[in-house]
């Protein structure tokens, strides 16, 4: 699934916005150029992963080939987009997240971390990128029914959907408790009820990386000036790479001052109660100036 930088997507916070760098040392923009690692992280089943990978991909390529998931999919974004005017929740949106819960997940996994919720249900592994996927792929289709409480309406029927997929490749206990699994992932993706697995925590965050331009892009172009609308519209990249301190680094590149909206009120929700608040640092830079007459932009840099 292509990602042009037409139809790009995410969001975050932050409160402290230190001074501006000394001639001599990298600006914000310095540091933006210098991210090579800031495509959209398109999950490739032939790279070599952090994780056991071979039963995600055969979730994976009977995911993409399942007319019932596939037609869910398309059928989600009309209330969301054409009825509410509100940002892509469709089959790109789920795209990229599931590729950006990936590819989180395989950070998280390089840097040490070990997950709860496969373990703690007595699964392999090799499970947990299959419950990460899973969920990432089901988490919205319960806007077919209504934008308002969706995650709720998600849940029947993504327990219908799975009850389908996982026989072929689970006996009745191993999949009754991946249905579990996923399930909590994708109820806790965008709820007062917290996540209690790494596994969910990933998800979460990811519903709330894709915040780029793109993704507002429709909504947008017809009139929408909603604060959704336009704090996406200033979203430019979203990168996720191996961080100096933390196993993960998120680096947002903004145009506008409105993208810290993204940032602050949206993605910091996501990331508080997630589990993972003290493994992934996340840098939004501001590179346009907003001031007139030489003066500095508003927000230069956030960090949460």
């Amino acid at each position: 699934m292509s990602d042009p930088s037409d139809d790009a997507r995410d969001p975050i916070d932050g409160d402290d916005v230190p001074d501006p760098a000394p001639p001599d040392e990298p600006t914000a923009a310095d540091e933006i150029s210098a991210d090579t690692d800031a495509a959209r992280h398109e999950y490739d089943p032939d790279a070599e992963h952090a994780f056991p990978d071979e039963r995600l991909n055969e979730v994976l390529a009977r995911l993409e080939s399942d007319e019932e998931v596939v037609a869910y999919l398309e059928a989600q974004n009309v209330n969301p987009v054409a009825r509410k005017g509100y940002n892509d929740h469709g089959a790109k949106h789920v795209g990229i997240v599931r590729d950006r819960a990936l590819r989180l997940y395989d950070l998280l996994k390089s840097g040490g971390v070990e997950f709860n919720g496969a373990r703690q249900q007595g699964l392999d592994e090799a499970d947990e990128p299959v419950i990460v996927a899973l969920a990432a792929t089901l988490h919205d289709i319960g806007h077919v029914v209504h934008r308002h409480d969706h995650p709720y309406y998600s849940i029947p029927l993504a327990a219908d959907l799975l009850d389908d997929l996982l026989p072929a490749f689970y006996g009745v206990a191993d999949r009754v408790r991946v249905k579990a699994e996923v399930l909590h992932a994708i109820l806790c993706h965008h709820t007062e009820e917290q996540p209690l697995t790494l596994e969910a925590g990933v998800v979460r965050i990811a519903d709330g990386l894709d915040m780029e331009r793109g993704r507002s892009r429709v909504p947008y172009e017809e009139g929408g000036r909603g604060i959704n609308t336009v704090s996406s519209q200033a979203i430019e990249r979203v990168s996720l790479r191996e961080g100096d301190e933390t196993p993960v680094q998120v680096v947002i590149r903004m145009n506008n001052a409105a993208g810290v909206y993204q940032v602050d009120s949206l993605l910091k929700a996501k990331i508080e109660g997630s589990l993972l608040e003290d493994r992934i640092r996340t840098v939004a830079i501001n590179t346009h100036s907003d001031g007139r007459d030489g003066n500095g932009s508003i927000v230069d840099r956030i960090e949460l």
